[in-house]
């Protein structure tokens, strides 16, 4: 029986893409580059922000790393908050399955995620939310999910969870636990939905 639902972040609770693309374009202009491309922009939307500037600056080798990461801890992200769209039926969705069920969040987010719910106030919603600074490994890794597990004390066919990314994919995989792929049909998941309010109608939420 289910008992838990776990959501990602980025693309899943918010259309996340354009705040991801100013952002890190942000950065990259701060030190005089170029915006990222395509498959960087890929890249970004689904990984920790630790993994995400050394990879859209792999090919700026005289960069220190380091002074890139003191520079956006100094940069506050609150002006990117205004570029996360809330999907439409989230709120509604969140409203009919929190009395019966168990919400957690497993994101690549870091201290971002907080002020990110708080500003649309989602907060109350969720019991616990697990970022990429939480567990010693991000995902994919089921560090997380592992978490979670432990915080509610639910074995893993008694959750499922809510993605969007190949990261999300190998993150359930590695838990073993069933994914919801949300609005992305390329991923190998149990269910796939274009909606929150869909999943309302999946086998698991009949009973």
């Amino acid at each position: 029986m289910l008992k838990l639902i776990v959501f990602d972040c980025d693309g899943v609770l918010f259309d996340s893409r354009e705040a991801n693309r100013i952002y890190y374009n942000d950065l990259l202009k701060a030190f005089n580059y170029p915006p990222m491309n395509d498959r960087e922009l890929e890249y970004v939307h689904s990984h920790n922000v630790t993994d995400s500037v050394s990879h859209i600056f792999q090919k700026y080798s005289t960069t220190d790393l380091e002074e890139v990461h003191r520079f956006r801890k100094a940069h506050s992200y609150k002006p990117y908050l205004s570029h996360m769209i809330l999907e439409p039926d989230l709120t509604e969705f969140l409203n009919i399955v929190k009395p019966q069920y168990h919400l957690a969040i497993s994101t690549n987010r870091t201290t971002t995620m907080k002020p990110l719910l708080a500003s649309h106030g989602l907060t109350p919603y969720f019991e616990l939310v697990v970022t990429a600074i939480d567990v010693p490994n991000p995902k994919p890794a089921p560090d997380a999910l592992l978490k979670i597990f432990s915080h509610f004390d639910c074995r893993p066919e008694e959750v499922i969870f809510v993605g969007d990314s190949e990261v999300d994919q190998k993150h359930t995989e590695n838990a073993e636990v069933d994914l919801i792929a949300f609005k992305n049909q390329r991923l190998k998941a149990r269910f796939h939905v274009e909606r929150f309010m869909q999943i309302l109608e999946l086998e698991p939420f009949q009973n």
